[in-house]
């Protein structure tokens, strides 16, 4: 990977159409003066079937594999969306008077942990709609530091990664040694 100013930075992305591993650099957002290539198409919209779930057989990012993490994406973020709806529901419903002290600071910490799981929940679901715009963009998949694929394991498990298991390692690395 080139390092350079954040006007010209680079990095390596797979060549996602032949398959074949080939390396290819990329401007990244910030390229000033240098035209952007041209993107990939969109991927096509494909219908999967009942219990249908990617194979290593099957081509990388196919378009059954990205319909499929798409979907996956799409009921991970509505699920996240019904339960913070049904939390501020319930908060909104819950009685205010309630005669002694500590049941009503029992109540305050129960609420203070349910808004922070909520917090956690809106950070996430900006990081599922981001891998969303991955998927519709082709990039999803593809390790957004080196270009390698992420892989289908690591994807299943964690469908927002956007990092490959190496980098995702020296990512945590770098992060321990600045002590964060």
């Amino acid at each position: 990977m080139k390092r350079a100013t954040t006007a010209t930075r680079t990095t390596t992305a797979t060549s996602r159409k032949s398959g074949g591993g080939r390396a290819r650099a990329v401007p990244r957002s910030g390229n000033q003066g240098s035209p952007l290539p041209a993107r990939p198409p969109l991927p096509e919209r494909v219908d999967l079937p009942k219990g249908y779930t990617p194979g290593a057989k099957e081509e990388y990012m196919s378009a059954r594999q990205l319909e499929y993490f798409r979907q996956k994406l799409l009921t991970w973020r509505s699920d996240l969306v019904e339960e913070s709806q049904q939390t501020i529901d319930n908060l909104r419903e819950e009685v205010r008077d309630v005669g002694d002290e500590a049941e009503r600071a029992t109540r305050e910490t129960e609420n203070s942990l349910e808004l922070r799981t909520r917090d956690r929940y809106r950070k996430l679901i900006g990081k599922i709609d981001k891998a969303l715009k991955r998927v519709d963009e082709g990039d999803y998949g593809y390790c957004e530091e080196t270009g390698e694929e992420i892989g289908i394991e690591r994807l299943e498990a964690r469908p927002i990664a956007t990092l490959c298991l190496d980098a995702q390692e020296r990512w945590e690395h770098r992060q321990k040694l600045m002590g964060d």
